[in-house]
């Protein structure tokens, strides 16, 4: 990159910084702006008697007296109030609350009955950056659920700064659902891999803000051999290269070998300077995990394992439940096999 070009990259990093702080700036202020009406309304209504008719009162006299401004609809004055009673009581997460803007607040207010579900999403969507859209499909996929039933299986407090181990922790959950794949039979890796391809952009919904995809059978060259990573990404923050690691059966302590493998050809042959260590996942259809403890505690580099759900309409107990590879294989043998005979039927 010549002189010219890294300060056109600089100016143009500055002017997006400065739009990213004006946006938060106006979106502190309304939220703000919100909070104070709903507190205004609930304390006169206790002190007056009032009944429901003064909100309706109030939405007809703020839009005569302001005409060009909206967000004055009796609904919207509603939510304010009822933004005010629901956190009103939780100070610690008034800072949070004021992060993120007010359709995501809504969302929050219309979707979540538990005030730790409401302090996740809240959390997170500041944490993380979540558009709205985002923020539904990770409401919908119970993201809050899955992270707190599920403790997360990492190696992050041995491999990385602290500061850093705790965006990692952040930014991998205990387990992803793959729903949107549709998938009702069994298939192997490869096929599974295929799939996630295709529904790219669902799989980055469900993997969480920051993860750019980079490529798929990543090739690294060590002397005479290739070597493919299944999935690679980037994670904007963490700065942080991202493998990923498919397998159909449960996890395998050699499954953390071979990570710690390729996470050292990354680190070594891809990783820019400036960048911190590479990261890895293996993403398996369900593990052990006394058995991951063990398999992580000798790996020198950052990696963890999660599961991953298919299908949320399994019984309870064929939950995270899939065919081994041996067990797919021969069904695909089987199926195949049925549909040579049928061709030679008709022949």
């Amino acid at each position: 990159m010549d002189a010219y070009q890294q300060l056109l990259s600089q100016i143009k990093a500055t002017i997006q910084a400065e739009r990213t702080r004006a946006i938060q700036q106006v979106t502190r202020s309304l939220i703000t702006a919100y909070w104070e009406i709903g507190r205004q309304i609930v304390e006169s209504q206790e002190r007056h008697g009032w009944g429901k008719s003064i909100v309706e009162q109030l939405s007809e006299d703020l839009r005569r007296d302001f005409p060009g401004q909206s967000g004055f609809s009796a609904r919207n004055l509603w939510e304010m109030r009822r933004f005010y009673e629901t956190y009103k009581d939780f100070s610690n997460l008034q800072q949070a609350v004021a992060e993120i803007p007010w359709g995501h607040h809504r969302l929050i207010m219309q979707k979540c009955r538990n005030p730790a579900e409401r302090e996740y999403y809240i959390r997170a969507s500041a944490a993380m950056g979540w558009s709205r859209n985002v923020l539904r499909n990770q409401i919908k996929a119970k993201a809050f659920e899955r992270q707190a039933s599920l403790p997360k299986a990492t190696n992050f407090k041995q491999t990385l700064p602290e500061h850093l181990a705790e965006q990692a922790n952040e930014a991998m959950k205990s387990s992803y659902s793959l729903e949107f794949l549709n998938i009702n039979e069994p298939i192997l890796e490869r096929e599974l891999e295929k799939q996630l391809l295709q529904n790219l952009r669902d799989f980055l919904l469900e993997l969480g803000y920051g993860f750019t995809f980079i490529g798929s059978q990543y090739s690294i060259s060590l002397g005479d051999k290739s070597y493919r990573i299944d999935l690679l990404f980037f994670h904007r923050k963490l700065r942080s290269l991202v493998a990923i690691d498919l397998k159909m059966g449960a996890f395998q302590p050699e499954y953390a070998g071979k990570m710690n493998f390729y996470l050292e050809l990354l680190d070594e042959r891809v990783k820019l300077q400036e960048e911190n260590p590479s990261i890895g996942i293996i993403l398996c259809a369900e593990k052990d995990n006394l058995e991951v403890e063990y398999a992580l505690r000798t790996g020198t580099k950052p990696m963890g394992v999660a599961e991953y759900q298919l299908s949320s309409h399994l019984p309870k107990e064929l939950s995270g439940q899939l065919p081994s590879p041996e067990e797919i294989s021969r069904e695909l043998q089987k199926r195949s096999g049925k549909e040579n005979r049928k061709k030679d039927s008709t022949t």
